[in-house]
């Protein structure tokens, strides 16, 4: 079973290119849907070869070929079963991923409290949304040396600096104050990572946050996603207990807000968008131009998911996914892995699930860069 999955896995990269490499650091992030419905399925999966979402999310990345790649939704098993096993089907391949980081995420870590406020215990219950504990989680896949510089993920959403906490009409704690005493701000996780590169060494803050959706009038999601975006400009004013990156680094991850259209508080990207310390390399893609829905303000050919329009009860198509390099690098690519309807690969990214991988081409940043000063 699995050498049938492999050989059609190595039929479907054959067909395609993929997105044509320059010269450098390739790195990318991907919302591929590599989350089931309980412990262990994934790794079963992935075993057993006969998943075709999984077959189709391989073959995407084989197709991507990144150097570096931040997946943020995949299962996490505290042993990194389910991650070395892709790892393993992806080298069986021909793409070598010898280093890999997952931490534990917030996701489907238990309470034991009313934390969505609708007096009933679920999933939203949890530190952040899950059917189990490590549901779509994060993990990094990298052809270099990863070393974990800190990880965020512990951190109470009103320790940040600015935060933008629910609050009922009367302005009380949304739903309690022993809500607030215990809530997390990462509904998955925030982690600063080293990447030992032959060029030098990088940092990336790699990030996946709640959509701002499926909450009241209090705005719970929307507002604990905009704060998840903003953690990164508290960082790099220096306003957390972890230091600023002193080096080069790059932001990537899924942020669930569009800067133009879709949910979410007023300019809650574009406050990360638009500030001096980083550059946004705006990766564009044929297919997200082609699958435009009318009446949305932002420029389709941005998107990095395909959902149902308005008219079927959905956001309709959406820019979520980032990739952010710090000022210093020298952007040479940048794309959307979704390709036009004739390309033999759209099919293909379909059927990994509705997010779609980004990916930005750079070459190594000259001496350190210093990230303090101006703010958003």
């Amino acid at each position: 079973m699995i050498r049938a999955a492999l050989a059609l896995i190595a039929l479907l990269a054959g067909l395609v290119g993929g997105p044509a490499r320059a010269e450098g650091i390739r790195v990318a992030t991907w919302g591929a849907s590599f989350t089931r419905d309980g412990p262990g399925l994934l790794l079963r999966a992935i075993l057993r070869g006969d998943d075709s979402q999984a077959n189709a999310a391989i073959a995407g990345l084989l197709a991507l070929r990144a150097d570096l790649l931040v997946l943020t939704r995949v299962d996490w098993d505290g042993d990194g079963a389910a991650l070395a096993a892709l790892a393993d089907r992806l080298e069986e391949a021909g793409l070598s991923y010898p280093h890999r980081f997952a931490a534990r995420p917030n996701a489907g870590l238990t309470t034991g409290l009313d934390l969505d406020g609708d007096g009933r215990s679920g999933p939203r219950d949890a530190q952040g949304y899950g059917r189990f504990p490590g549901s779509g989680g994060l993990a990094i896949l990298s052809r270099w040396p990863l070393r974990s510089i800190a990880d965020l993920t512990p951190l109470l959403w009103r320790d940040l600096p600015g935060a933008r906490l629910p609050r009922h009409p009367d302005g009380s704690p949304f739903p309690s104050e022993a809500a607030w005493a215990v809530q997390r701000l990462s509904s998955t996780g925030h982690w600063l990572v080293e990447v030992e590169a032959p060029g030098g060494s990088f940092t990336i803050g790699a990030w996946a946050a709640t959509p701002p959706v499926f909450d009241g009038p209090e705005d719970r999601n929307g507002l604990r996603a905009a704060d998840e975006a903003a953690v990164w400009l508290r960082l790099l004013d220096g306003a957390l207990s972890v230091p600023p990156p002193r080096g080069p680094f790059v932001l990537l991850g899924l942020a669930n807000l569009d800067p133009a259209d879709g949910e979410g508080p007023e300019g809650a990207i574009a406050a990360l968008l638009g500030d001096g310390r980083l550059q946004d390399p705006r990766p564009a893609s044929d297919g997200g131009r082609l699958a435009a829905d009318p009446g949305q303000g932002g420029d389709p050919a941005l998107d990095t998911a395909d959902w149902p329009g308005p008219d079927e009860g959905g956001p309709g198509n959406l820019r979520v996914s980032y990739v952010l390099p710090s000022a210093g690098w020298a952007v040479l690519d940048s794309g959307v892995l979704w390709p036009p309807p004739d390309d033999p690969l759209a099919e293909t990214v379909a059927a990994a699930g509705p997010h779609r991988a980004v990916w930005v081409d750079l070459a190594p940043p000259g001496p350190s860069l210093d990230p303090g000063g101006g703010g958003g």
